[in-house]
Order: C-alpha cells, then sequence, then structure tokens
C-alpha cells in the first residue's frame, strides 16, 4: 500500500450519554453540525446566516462544539467540521450501566 492514503475514521468519545445531550444533541448544535457538513470552512457570521439563527446563540453554540473538538478552526482562523457525516452510537438502559 505504498504511497496511498488511507482515510480512518475519526471517533470522538464522551463519558456518557449525558454529556453527549449537553455538548451535542440540542436543536441548535445539530443545526450547525448539518449546515456546516459538506460545505468547506466559513465564518461564524456566515454560519449564522446559513441556520437563519443570531450570531449570539450561533456564537455559544460554536464555542461548545470547538471545546469538545466536534469542530475545529482551519489555518485562516474559520471554523470548519471537515466530515462529510456524523454518527452517534450509545447504548440506554441496563445495559449502559
Amino acid at each position: 500500500m505504498s504511497g496511498q492514503s488511507v482515510d480512518v475514521p475519526f471517533s470522538l468519545t464522551f463519558p456518557d450519554v449525558d454529556t453527549l445531550a449537553k455538548t451535542m444533541l440540542s436543536a441548535g448544535r445539530l443545526q450547525i453540525i448539518n449546515a456546516m457538513t459538506g460545505a468547506g470552512a466559513m465564518s461564524i457570521r456566515e454560519l449564522s446566516r446559513r441556520t437563519g439563527r443570531d450570531f449570539r446563540g450561533v456564537h455559544r453554540d460554536v464555542q461548545a462544539l470547538l471545546n469538545a473538538g466536534v469542530i475545529d478552526h482551519d489555518d485562516r482562523g474559520q471554523i470548519i467540521f471537515p466530515y462529510s457525516a456524523i454518527r452517534f452510537d450509545f447504548t440506554l438502559g441496563q445495559e449502559a450501566a
């Protein structure tokens, strides 16, 4: 396989479902991830325009997603979600305990 790049899936782990929910599962944060998927880098102002949400709310959600490592800054300081999809995998109930 010399010279070929291999796509390794990115994995982000949360200690429990409550932390996952607080970090990612709000309607606003899911809307941000959806708007950013496949869109390339953009400013928070552009993301606010695309989602139809106020700048302050988008900025707050972007900061939470940045802190969790879900989105990132590019070399120009714009925000980016560099993945083509996101998949959630968690167990609820007695198995999770």
